[in-house]
């Protein structure tokens, strides 16, 4: 029978104190959990609006399963696992409000339980500080209420390793066989590439070392990264000529995966660029990037202080996964998006409260109270950027989605109704908000030609998008021209004849899903 590795339970005792003492002790280490997971939630309802719009590409999402527009067009690296996700609200109901609040909700749960994955690998002090500094980064805070897959799979890396361990640690915890398995099927049901990258020094602990090597976690670890990506393989085949090919286009859609340095880029996002593409931005304030380059060295003292106790497994699987699930978006695309760095961020979160732990719990009372006192003082001073940044996000891209709804109310006034087709600039999302279909002829979203749109004009109210300096198409030069804040509005002929029939509807709905004749297969990632 194979060794394991011994990975040491803090919570473990050789004379295991009264049945009530434990209920006791559990109940408070997880209320804990539970009061940062609630803070967690109230932070997303308080700081990120609910009646936030949806952006570019939670529109891409929700319309999979929406009523209020027909579905967007779906590009290569995306999954469906995040619109499922939303689908119970969303199927039913076109309330943003109800969504984020949905949301916000499911991911304050979402934390508790992956934080509660980790107990007796960690004190649950530490464990309650770790979500705290995830939580409070403007990025997660940003992100939870949203329909985008990032935070979830973080919430899957976060729980999957620390059910890896529990489970390596102790053959007999099914629970934690299955939580292994539930994670990784969470994490490839949202992400597919994304769950491969956090999961790839687990396998190659099961594979490649034999005193790790259990095959009833392999195979758990298996079936769930198989069972996640299931649909994404299949649809492959189905809509995008193979699994082959469906990478290849991912790769397109990202710029073309290979070595491209992208750590300055992701330094400047951290300002509260949610996409940095082409990112030329000027370099933020050092004070918005220095908790970037503390991370690491919190991290280390924190793998340091594991060695000392004897926690190393616990400490350094974490972090291997986290330099995993980071590499690709810090040295394989040319571009950057806070968000992709999510799941490297919370599984940090864990050594970094360790270190921190230590560090303000020194033997000398005097020492203590210094370096409470210097501790203190820098995370008042983290929390202040991270809520100035999230203020200024949210107010960007509350007054850019607002923007939408206008230019959607306008072009209801010029008679643009559902059935009707949006193309050009921003098409995509302001279609959603008309009501309409989304289709362009190049680029990233080619989902159709040009003849198709002029027949569609012909039959279905159609509009073509620019900004205020560029120019329409051949085909829609004589359409009439209308000016709405920065966009330019091209609306075809009035239609006369059929509008609205089933028809219409089914050749919009053709359009959307691709079936049409269709040049290219990618789109914005």
């Amino acid at each position: 029978m194979p060794k394991t590795l011994h990975v040491p339970l803090v919570d473990a005792e050789r004379r295991h104190p009264p049945a009530r003492a434990r209920t006791a002790r559990r109940f408070g280490g997880q209320s804990g959990l539970a009061l940062v997971a609630g803070a967690f939630t109230l932070a997303q309802l308080t700081l990120v609006r609910p009646g936030l719009g949806l952006g570019w590409d939670e529109v891409v999402y929700v319309s999979q399963v929406s009523p209020e527009a027909p579905a967007a067009f779906f590009s290569a690296p995306r999954a469906r696992g995040i619109s499922l996700l939303a689908a119970p609200v969303a199927s039913w109901s076109t309330s943003t409000e109800l969504l984020r609040i949905y949301l916000a909700l499911l991911s304050g749960l979402g934390l508790f339980l992956a934080l509660r994955a980790w107990r007796g690998l960690f004190p649950m002090r530490v464990l309650a500080l770790a979500g705290a500094l995830f939580a409070t980064l403007w990025v997660t805070l940003f992100y939870g209420p949203q329909v985008m897959p990032n935070y979830w799979v973080a919430i899957g890396a976060l729980a999957g390793v620390g059910y890896f361990l529990r489970a390596q640690a102790n053959s007999f915890d099914r629970a934690a066989l299955w939580g292994v398995g539930l994670s990784a099927a969470l994490m490839a049901w949202m992400r597919p590439t994304d769950a491969v990258w956090v999961t790839l020094p687990l396998l190659a602990l099961l594979v490649c070392v034999r005193r790790w090597r259990r095959w009833p976690l392999l195979l758990s670890l298996g079936a769930g990264l198989a069972a996640g990506a299931a649909e994404w393989v299949v649809e492959a085949y189905v809509a995008y000529g193979g699994l082959r090919q469906r990478l290849a286009d991912a790769s397109l859609v990202q710029g073309g995966l290979g070595w491209n340095l992208g750590v300055d880029d992701q330094l400047r996002s951290l300002a509260g660029r949610t996409l940095c593409r082409p990112c030329t931005a000027p370099w933020p304030h050092p004070a918005v990037m220095i908790w970037w380059f503390v991370l690491p060295l919190l991290a280390a003292l924190g793998l340091a202080v594991a060695v000392r106790t004897h926690r190393t497994a616990a400490t350094l699987l974490p972090l291997a996964c986290a330099a995993t699930a980071a590499f690709p978006y810090l040295f394989l695309i040319g571009y950057a998006a806070p968000r992709f760095l999510l799941p490297a961020y919370a599984l940090l979160a864990l050594p970094v409260a360790g270190a921190l732990v230590h560090l303000v719990t020194p033997r000398s009372r005097r020492r203590r109270k210094v370096a409470v006192t210097l501790v203190a003082f820098g995370l008042a001073g983290h929390l202040a950027i991270q809520y100035a940044v999230l203020n200024h996000v949210v107010d960007g891209t509350y007054d850019a989605r607002r923007d939408w709804a206008r230019t959607a109310a306008e072009l209801h006034r010029l008679g643009v109704r559902p059935p009707c087709l949006l193309t050009g600039y921003e098409a995509i999302p302001i279609a959603f908000y008309t009501g309409c279909a989304s289709a362009q002829t190049s680029g990233n979203n080619a989902n159709t030609t040009r003849a198709e749109i002029v027949r569609t004009a012909g039959r279905l109210p159609v509009a073509v998008l620019t900004t205020q300096g560029g120019q329409p198409p051949a085909y829609a030069r004589t359409w009439q021209p209308h000016r709405i804040a920065d966009v330019r509005i091209y609306v075809a002929p009035a239609v006369h004849g059929e509008r609205g029939g089933n028809r219409a509807t089914a050749r919009i709905a053709g359009l959307t899903r691709g079936t049409w004749e269709t040049p290219s297969r990618t789109a914005t990632h």
